[in-house]
């Protein structure tokens, strides 16, 4: 779907023809994250009661934040074993939401979580313990986007998995520019706003990195009014949590909470690929502040018309 912000006009074309929409040769800042198998399936050791776990973000050397389904009911120094017991973890701490392993392994632990964990599909894509290896290898390969290269991520920037090899380098050589920048996606990103007041809400923290090559290309792209396309609201968020005024000779990272939500302003990004979101998610809010609300409703009933296919493997839509 292409909807035009200017006119409100809204039409019907498959993703491959996107670029026939463009009036100039803009910058496309793709988000390079690349996602890691952090679904973790263990039990208790010795007994046969069973744990969901999610990996968030490494807390200390061997400790990493995590979320695990009943937390509640989990005593602080259960031990937990995965796959063939080759990975154990004991859960060392915890607060309201979240509980910190310390993983005990012997090897490399990336080796053994890439033997053990399973990619972390969104909850409404149904998996479990017992899936087949085969359609483990299928999750693996489908939830990642062509240019994945900085692993971090627990989810994949769904708006780039619609491109392949071939229709990515057409659009190199003859449509648009291009940039990479990473931001490791994390649980924050699809959680609803928990206030009604939504200036309340934070956003949980993610990390990002912008390649000095791509800030002073965007500095370049910004003084010579070069339309600034992002691949997702990832890419998004990342340009977003920056003033770009001046050029470096180092990478610029850090960690942002930017919430994007409607009557905030835009600095850098003119154009967005995006798929089509859960209703009042962070993501669909952000959407609303680029296009205004009363235009992306329009174009999500429209979409629903069509029979488009929403949230991570769904369709897209170019503004």
């Amino acid at each position: 779907m292409i909807v035009h912000r200017e006119t409100g006009e809204i039409c019907q074309d498959i993703f491959s023809n996107f670029t026939k929409y463009f009036t100039v040769r803009p910058l496309m800042v793709f988000n390079n994250t690349r996602v890691f198998p952090a679904k973790l399936y263990g039990h208790k050791r010795g007994a046969e009661k069973s744990f969901e776990i999610l990996m968030l973000r490494e807390h200390l050397p061997s400790v990493w934040e995590v979320l695990i389904k009943g937390l509640g009911k989990i005593k602080v120094g259960t031990e937990i074993t995965f796959g063939n017991g080759e990975l154990a973890a004991i859960l060392v701490d915890k607060n309201q939401e979240h509980g910190f392993l310390q993983f005990q392994y012997t090897g490399d632990f990336v080796s053994i979580l890439n033997r053990v964990g399973k990619p972390p599909l969104p909850p409404y894509i149904r998996r479990g313990f017992h899936d087949e290896e085969e359609l483990q290898r299928m999750d693996r390969e489908r939830y990642q986007t062509i240019y994945a290269e900085k692993t971090g991520a627990i989810a994949a920037p769904t708006a780039g998995l619609h491109f392949t090899p071939t229709l990515l380098d057409a659009i190199k050589l003859h449509y648009a520019d291009t940039a990479t920048l990473t931001l490791h996606v994390g649980a924050g990103t699809f959680q609803s706003p928990r206030h009604d007041e939504l200036s309340r809400h934070k956003m949980e923290k993610e990390y990002f990195n912008i390649p000095s090559e791509t800030w002073n290309r965007l500095l370049t792209s910004l003084k010579d009014n070069q339309k600034i396309l992002a691949v997702g609201t990832t890419a998004t968020r990342a340009l977003e949590s920056v003033e770009i005024n001046s050029p470096v000779s180092q990478d610029v990272s850090g960690w942002t909470d930017r919430f994007i939500h409607p009557g905030q302003k835009f600095n850098i990004v003119q154009q967005l690929l995006t798929n089509f979101h859960l209703p009042k998610s962070t993501l669909y809010l952000l959407v609303c502040a680029f296009a205004g609300k009363s235009l992306v409703e329009k174009a999500y009933n429209e979409a629903i018309r069509q029979k488009y296919r929403f949230f991570s493997y769904g369709d897209a839509m170019l503004i």
